[in-house]
């Protein structure tokens, strides 16, 4: 069994290989502006055919070593300027997404459309914040945050919607697993980092945060900016 699966991967490198032989990406026989432009018809080609954002190191793969996939986007964008779609950039890649202003037409429409966000109770939705501004947290630390039970079946939810997935385990009595967000959760949130979360304080005016210290010392990931008060999420 062992041999044939390796037989089966060599000759599957083998394909690839060929495969990077035989695909042009440099394009030398064209003139400079018939590469430029097949290479951006490429780039775009990935990007709608994939549903998720695509990275710079992907794209990289179908074009020549020296262009520029910024630049790329850059002409991208504008070709799409007057088109009821755009590309954005998230979670570390580009995605095609149709532009706001549309989204009352397509609801209008009743016609199926590719997934966006999951449908979240309030709980959820509260429970998934506080993730994303204390990550890695345990479901115990999330508990003391709220005032009460983080039941794992919230939890269990989360992961299944693919916002949330398992972080390094608390080296404490009984290494409790911690949690963090996904590259899906930036992208269903039209987020590019975990910097592009909404400013806490903005969230304390809109009632979503108290300033009433927290129970347990979760600090903010990345050196958030806080202030000396302590932060709790509110139900």
């Amino acid at each position: 069994m062992a041999g044939s699966s390796a037989a089966k991967t060599r000759r599957r490198q083998d394909k690839d290989g060929q495969h990077d032989v035989l695909y042009d990406r440099e394009l030398e026989d064209l003139p400079p502006e018939l590469r430029w432009w097949e290479w951006m018809l490429r780039v775009e080609a990935v990007i709608f055919a994939c549903d998720q954002p695509v990275s710079r190191e992907t794209l990289a793969r179908v074009v020549g070593k020296e262009c520029s996939i910024d630049l790329l986007i850059d002409d991208l964008t504008e070709q799409l300027r007057d088109r009821p779609y755009e590309l954005v950039s998230v979670a570390g890649g580009w995605q095609h997404r149709t532009r706001l202003r549309f989204s009352e037409t397509i609801r209008a429409s009743s016609a199926p459309t590719r997934g966006g966000p999951a449908a979240l109770s309030e709980f959820e939705a509260m429970v998934l914040m506080a993730v994303g501004y204390f990550q890695p947290v345990t479901r115990g630390e999330l508990s003391k945050i709220f005032g009460k039970e983080v039941s794992r079946d919230t939890i269990a939810a989360l992961r299944g919607t693919g916002f949330l997935s398992s972080g390094p385990r608390r080296p404490s009595t009984g290494a409790p697993y911690t949690y963090v967000t996904t590259p899906h959760f930036l992208s269903a949130f039209g987020m590019e980092t975990l910097r592009d979360l909404p400013n806490i304080e903005a969230l304390g005016d809109a009632g979503l945060l108290s300033r009433n210290a927290i129970q347990g010392e979760i600090a903010l990931p990345q050196g958030g900016e806080a202030d000396d008060d302590e932060i709790n999420f509110t139900d």
